[in-house]
């Protein structure tokens, strides 16, 4: 079975793993992100590739990357927490370091294409993932390949208009009614408290004891979820809507979220919409780079589940 070096860059560490074509891990760890310069980038994964090389035979490098990737020139556009990644040529940098090919798509996608691989979306070719966190992102994917957009921006759900976009208050667009951060905001102002002293799981941890204050602001942020759901699916029509993030580990809000959903149905809909959790959490970048890989190079691609 061929063995490939993945790379998984964030904007504080850079998780790597050795990795079967089948998506199996062989091992994996991780590193500080280099903080400044492109050739301190390019050195560490070099040094990573040519550690694993001298383990088993390493047939090519799958990068995780933000920002707008261009996966034909290996150019980042765009911004991101790492500016030095924004303009070289990555995949001619890290080919001349180490003579093998590297394929790199953005981290979102490959979030979503770990799913269509061997996650919650296995089983269909149409699909949107919706991550929620400090803003809402996502990726289309469509016929198990990635819909990119003409300027790679599909799949930035959060940008969506839900209120008065002529207000000059917060709440014009998505991320500003229904992402994680938008919910600590919410609960700060309603209890007096600053914002900076509360996350998510703060939020529901008090939640889960009953604070009335809290309930209430999640509700609201259930309903806004589901607005924003609702759009999304008239506009795609998708085989299955997944909630990625980490607050799509709470079961209960998945449930809510559905039991929303449902109450649209007949009053502003005919659809049938609902919404599944992601398979994959921490491991979905390498996971799906891995996956782009191989769909951009040919590899027969192995789908059965690991």
């Amino acid at each position: 079975m061929k063995h490939y070096a993945v790379i998984d860059l964030g904007g504080s560490a850079i998780k790597y793993a050795l990795m079967k074509e089948d998506g199996s891990f062989v091992e994996k760890s991780s590193v500080p992100t280099p903080r400044e310069g492109i050739e301190n980038f390019i050195d560490e994964v070099t040094k990573i590739v040519k550690e694993y090389d001298r383990k088993v035979k390493i047939e090519g490098i799958a990068l995780s990357m933000p920002g707008a990737v261009d996966v034909e020139t290996g150019i980042i556009a765009g911004a991101s927490a790492i500016p030095y990644i924004h303009g070289p040529n990555i995949k001619d940098l890290l080919f001349e370091s180490t003579g093998l090919r590297v394929e790199l798509e953005n981290d979102a996608n490959c979030a979503g294409l770990a799913e269509a691989w061997i996650g919650s979306a296995k089983d269909v070719n149409d699909f949107i993932c919706i991550v929620i966190g400090t803003g809402i992102g996502g990726v289309v994917v469509l016929n198990k390949k990635v819909r990119r957009g003409k300027n790679l921006h599909a799949g930035e759900f959060g940008c969506m208009l839900v209120k008065d976009y002529m207000s000059e208050t917060l709440g014009r667009n998505w991320s500003d009614v229904a992402s994680t951060t938008s919910l600590v905001h919410a609960v700060a102002k309603r209890k007096g408290m600053d914002w900076k002293t509360l996350n998510g799981k703060k939020v529901f941890e008090l939640f889960d004891r009953g604070d009335e204050e809290v309930i209430i602001e999640v509700e609201k942020f259930i309903k806004y979820l589901a607005v924003g759901i609702f759009n999304v699916a008239y506009v795609i029509d998708p085989e299955k809507i997944l909630i990625g993030g980490a607050i799509s580990a709470r079961k209960e809000l998945i449930e809510q979220l559905n039991a929303v959903l449902a109450t649209m149905r007949g009053k502003h809909a005919t659809l049938d919409i609902s919404v599944e959790q992601c398979a994959f959490e921490n491991d979905s970048n390498l996971i799906g780079a891995l996956y782009h890989y191989m769909q951009q190079t040919g590899v027969n691609i192995v789908s059965e589940q690991i």
